[in-house]
């Protein structure tokens, strides 16, 4: 029987244990755990009980750790992902079409998948809008609509999916992107990453000007080792 240390048979009962709806546990051991997800990874196979024997010798006492969704997961029967991890395609720079991702992102993470989205893609704050006579609000804003989605997905007792944006060393609204999570509460179900290209490092080592652009408009000019000293502050920070 395998012996978990204490913050591992925490975290076990918290995040990947099965329980029934009220809560009472169905695994009752660790071991129970490495049965269930066994016996669905043999289900395909054209002996599962035998291949569920040897997928279970390779689980137990922790000698192949599955992702946690799938230990999460698998033989549950319940409508959840068992993949960690999903990339969204471009998001359109659109009302219609940042919703329908919007949508797409609530429904992936409301069965526990985490996201990465690229936000450069969005116009930056202040570009006019021609179809409506407006300008836009920027990329920001909208994280903070994805960012509001995912709490609510969490308030309403799912797992939450862990959610990644990134953002190009190019794009008008970098700075903004760089310093939003020093805003107390804002952004934090986001992992903020920024997209550097060999162009920009190159620029850093030069001590070069960079150029700051979005649909061939330019919009700013600074020195790129000052927007490299704000990635890293904003990274210790």
């Amino acid at each position: 029987m395998t012996v978990l240390s204490a913050v591992s048979q925490q975290i076990w009962d918290m995040k990947y244990r099965l329980k029934s709806v009220d809560g009472r546990p169905v695994d009752k051991t660790i071991e129970d755990t490495w049965r269930r997800v066994a016996a669905a990874a043999a289900a395909p196979e054209r002996e599962p009980e035998r291949w569920a024997e040897h997928f279970y010798e390779a689980l137990n006492d922790f000698r192949f750790l599955p992702a946690g969704r799938i230990l999460a997961g698998a033989g549950t029967r319940r409508t959840v992902t068992l993949f960690n991890c999903f990339v969204l395609g471009d998001i359109p720079d659109d009302m219609g079409g940042i919703f329908e991702n919007l949508k797409e992102a609530a429904l992936t993470m409301q069965q526990g998948g985490g996201i990465g989205y690229d936000f450069s893609t969005l116009r930056p704050k202040g570009a006019p809008v021609k179809g409506v006579g407006a300008d836009a609000s920027g990329p920001l804003s909208f994280m903070d609509v994805w960012d509001a989605m995912c709490r609510t997905i969490m308030s309403a007792g799912y797992r939450r999916g862990a959610m990644m944006a990134t953002m190009r060393c190019d794009h008008p609204d970098i700075e903004a992107f760089i310093e939003a999570k020093r805003e107390p509460g804002r952004l934090r179900m986001f992992n903020l990453s920024v997209l550097v290209t060999d162009a920009f490092m190159q620029a850093v080592k030069e001590d070069a000007p960079w150029e700051l652009v979005f649909g061939g408009v330019s919009y700013k000019n600074l020195p790129a080792r000052e927007l490299w000293d704000k990635i890293m502050r904003a990274t210790y920070a």
